[in-house]
């Protein structure tokens, strides 16, 4: 059984359909990573261990209580570990990763495993999981492979990231399978980087705005 705080998790991601994906190579960008989310109200961050900073900049993000910080690209025990010691509220992989899977359930903390396949799927389901990461969205079919999933697995929610930008998320997000879109066209470093969070501010609340709309 899934404990309240997933519980609360899955609800929180599925109203902010968003699901921001950042690598940190410098923490000085934090801060305003911070302010531009809580701003406008997309209080979920995925920070990947695709940088040997990952781990400070969880810990960092997570000290002011204002977001809920997350760990992605999450591939082995140890970066599990570490992600949760250091404030991860969630884990999300790439792919299946049973040890991390294990931990996490064993932690109470909500694990998105990565998956392409049926068989991947039902791997995560046969874990009690009943949120799955769909990654690369674009290469293995999108919507349409979505849709065709959903129907043998009618009571699994999905979270699509790769390929999906400003054009195309609103097609993924209105899709009743799916409980939020990741990725870093939603906010990104390199964004912030270019005029100190200005444009990344407006690409932000632009997208907010959609989603309201």
């Amino acid at each position: 059984m899934l404990a309240n705080m997933e519980h609360e998790i899955y609800r929180q991601i599925e109203e902010t359909k968003l699901l921001p994906l950042y690598t940190a190579t410098d923490l000085a960008y934090l801060d305003r990573l911070e302010e531009i989310l809580v701003r406008n109200e997309v209080r979920f961050i995925e920070v990947t261990f695709r940088s040997s900073l990952a781990t400070d900049a969880i810990k960092k993000l997570a000290q002011s209580g204002e977001l809920v910080v997350g760990a992605g690209t999450v591939r082995t025990l140890k970066e599990a570990k570490s992600a949760i010691t250091n404030g991860a509220k969630f884990i999300v992989s790439p792919a299946i990763v049973p040890e991390v899977i294990e931990y996490c359930i064993e932690q109470n903390v909500p694990v998105f495993p990565g998956t392409a396949t049926p068989r991947d799927i039902q791997l995560a389901t046969e874990y009690g999981i009943k949120v799955v990461k769909f990654f690369p969205a674009d290469i293995y079919g999108g919507l349409k492979a979505i849709n065709a999933l959903s129907g043998p697995f009618y009571d699994v929610k999905f979270l699509p990231t790769g390929g999906i930008n400003p054009e195309n998320f609103m097609e993924y997000i209105q899709n009743e399978h799916i409980i939020a879109v990741g990725g870093s066209f939603i906010i990104s470093e390199a964004i912030i980087k270019k005029d100190n969070g200005n444009t990344a501010d407006k690409i932000l609340k632009t997208l907010v705005d959609k989603i309201r709309s």
